[in-house]
């Protein structure tokens, strides 16, 4: 049993924007995927957890990217979780290749427990004998992003999609980005910062709802949130510049 899972993949052209790049959602999904492999291999995976009457659930995810591997491009992509707290666990990725470090990340986790939704302490999760390093190599912070959106600008309307829904019965984690991203122009699109990415999940969305995609600008990049008709926010999403990040940080 390996604390760390490393995979290579080819940039195929499904994965691939119209820049023949892999695009900004797929960089999340890629690295969702191989967290998903690693979990089933570490006896913690889907239906390991749901027999316990537990279920892994994504807080925030944030990823710095360096550079898009091109369509066709072979990249190595490696995740590792990290020894828990209490009620989170952190998990890191890296995409690379070969010597060239193209994308890192992090994913903070948590555990509810099915039958009553509260949170699981993470004491025993994982195998006792699996040996967990303690600090991420990614060690960027998370942001904290204002929920309240109500004078930000409208930049779109999406409703979500029997196809937006996975596993857990309500919108997969890159379909929100994906949905976000979606309502943008080409060149509002080409114009997003693209350096550091940050996805703060705070609502569960499900089939039929309409989502109101805002944005506001700050001084590192932007951000954006997708809203439900009651005014919470469903996704938090922050697209920067990571000098101009590290620069705004007290």
């Amino acid at each position: 049993m390996e604390a760390q899972m490393t995979r290579e993949m080819i940039v195929l052209p499904s994965v691939c924007d119209r820049e023949k790049q892999l695009s900004i959602p797929d960089v999340f999904a890629q690295f969702m995927d191989l967290a998903t492999l690693h979990a089933e291999q570490l006896g913690v995976g889907l239906d390991a957890m749901l027999a316990r009457g537990l279920f892994w659930i994504t807080v925030k995810t944030k990823v710095h990217i360096l550079r898009r591997p091109r369509m066709l491009e072979t990249v190595t992509l490696f995740t590792r979780p990290l020894a828990p707290e209490r009620v989170r666990a952190i998990r890191e990725y890296r995409m690379t290749s070969g010597e060239e470090l193209l994308a890192e990340g992090k994913t903070e986790w948590a555990v509810i427990e099915t039958a009553t939704g509260k949170l699981c302490p993470m004491t025993g999760i994982f195998p006792a004998s699996l040996k967990l390093a303690a600090q991420a190599q990614y060690d960027a912070p998370f942001a904290r992003m204002k929920p309240d959106f109500s004078d930000a600008q409208t930049v779109g309307v999406y409703q979500v999609r029997a196809t937006d829904i996975d596993l857990g019965g309500h919108m997969n984690n890159v379909a929100y980005l994906r949905a976000v991203l979606g309502v943008l122009s080409g060149e509002a699109l080409a114009a997003l910062p693209q350096q550091e990415i940050e996805i703060s999940f705070r609502t569960p969305c499900f089939e039929g709802d309409v989502l109101t995609i805002r944005r506001r600008e700050t001084e590192t990049g932007c951000e954006l949130a997708a809203l439900l008709p009651d005014g919470k926010s469903a996704v938090l999403i922050q697209a920067c510049n990571r000098s101009a990040r590290i620069a705004a940080d007290p």
